[in-house]
């Protein structure tokens, strides 16, 4: 029997992985480089339209528990990751076209993996998983539409960072370090002083922004705010957000700065940066303009500017189960950011989770219990919670992870405590070969 994957993305390619690994023959259905979305520039598999950030590396952060829980499960995305790792302090940043090469050469080179070049406009018979991300096209997002009865969809806008040549940053107005000199020295940090930096917020706040139908400030997703809009909520509402200076000390001066803009590597050679919490959809010309007010970025060059692009996802608590498949259908399955978890290590977990149930019911082996106290099991309860009334997509956090029998006050002990007891069951879980 073939499994069929739509979308080569990174729940995607996980998801065909898996279910390879497995022994199950896939066809990967992938639309790239014949069709590609305003958000696409490579037609490499995996492709990181945002940030080329997995986020934090520490067991007391839940995405940290997550990624180690995916390591532990044989995760192609963590393995290609770490692979193509770049330095970012204690996160896990990779080097963004050799991440997407690797996991596009290892999926083009499973024996199991079949790659057809072409777009997917209907809901195919399962078994299937449809991973076809937050820019599904057109005609297959009308025809899930129709799947699930035109009710089944929710809209939100999603936004990238510029990026930056390492060239034409000015180092005499900035400096390498981590936040709380966590590890190594991997940020370049540019500092504003109370003037510049009010100047800067004034400036972004009535900057032209770039066209977008339908975009109004209420319809922006929490997690990927673009920075004019943030702006836009107050003058200090940056110095909270992306632009604090906690953990920081300007070497001229030898004091925490007033703001700060952060830059992290985006490619292994150090050449490029983005700029770090910058989502944005400003007009190209004004980005240049208002992100060229900050002092060590006078002379920036630009080799990628901010794009703001409509997000789709499914109303799952409603829709899909605890595997991410239709409640009605359990071989038609659905993965990634269009399910409603958030980020690229949550997109991979589904993928992940997805996979590995549906290579279980092809071959007629007992469902895996991913049970709520891992992080993998809890994003699967979570967009399956039908007590949910206002389902919107959510990154992993230990506020949906089942609490502690015993109450451990100090908050880094507690989170630890957490993750522990989720590798022991994720450990028990491999030991009896999920």
């Amino acid at each position: 029997m073939v499994v069929k994957v739509i979308g080569a993305g990174l729940a995607g390619c996980e998801a065909a992985w898996q279910l390879a690994q497995r022994g199950i023959d896939v066809a990967l259905y992938e639309m790239k480089p014949q069709k590609m979305t305003p958000a696409h520039h490579s037609p490499d598999f995996a492709e990181l339209v945002c940030s080329n950030s997995l986020r934090g590396d520490r067991l007391e952060n839940a995405v940290g528990l997550l990624k180690e829980e995916l390591r532990r499960c044989g995760s192609l995305i963590l393995q290609c990751a770490e692979a193509t790792r770049v330095e970012a302090g204690g996160c896990l940043a990779v080097d963004r076209g050799g991440f997407s090469k690797m996991v596009t050469d290892k999926i083009r080179s499973h024996p199991n993996i079949r790659v057809i070049p072409e777009e997917v406009t209907q809901v195919p018979e399962g078994p299937v998983i449809i991973a076809t991300g937050p820019l599904t096209s057109d005609a297959l997002s009308q025809a899930i539409g129709r799947y699930f009865g035109d009710t089944g969809y929710l809209h939100f806008f999603d936004a990238a960072a510029p990026l930056v040549t390492a060239e034409s940053i000015d180092m005499e107005q900035a400096w390498w370090q981590s936040r709380y000199d966590r590890g190594t020295p991997d940020y370049i940090n540019c500092a504003l002083d109370k003037e510049q930096y009010i100047s800067f917020v004034q400036e972004l706040t009535t900057a032209q922004e770039a066209e977008v139908h339908g975009f109004e400030d209420k319809n922006v997703f929490e997690g990927c705010m673009p920075v004019e809009v943030m702006a836009r909520r107050g003058v200090d509402t940056l110095r909270y957000g992306p632009l604090k200076p906690v953990g920081l000390t300007d070497p001229k001066t030898g004091k925490e700065p007033y703001a700060v803009v952060q830059l992290r590597q985006d490619n292994a050679a150090k050449s490029v940066f983005n700029l770090v919490g910058f989502q944005t959809h400003l007009k190209f010309g004004e980005q240049k303009r208002v992100f060229s007010l900050i002092p060590a970025l006078k002379n920036a060059e630009f080799v990628r500017y901010g794009v703001m692009h409509q997000n789709t996802f499914l109303q799952s608590p409603k829709l899909l189960d605890r595997y991410y498949a239709d409640r009605r259908n359990p071989l038609v399955a659905f993965a990634g950011q269009m399910t409603g978890v958030e980020g690229y290590v949550e997109s991979t977990a589904s993928g992940y989770l997805a996979a590995v149930a549906m290579a279980a019911k092809v071959q007629g082996r007992p469902l895996p219990d991913f049970p709520k106290t891992t992080a993998i099991g809890a994003l699967g309860l979570y967009i399956s919670d039908e007590t949910v009334e206002a389902f919107q997509p959510m990154n992993i956090n230990f506020s949906i992870i089942a609490p502690l029998e015993k109450r451990i006050r100090k908050k880094a002990e507690k989170n630890l405590a957490i993750a522990q007891r989720s590798l022991e069951e994720i450990d028990a879980l491999t030991a009896n070969g999920i």
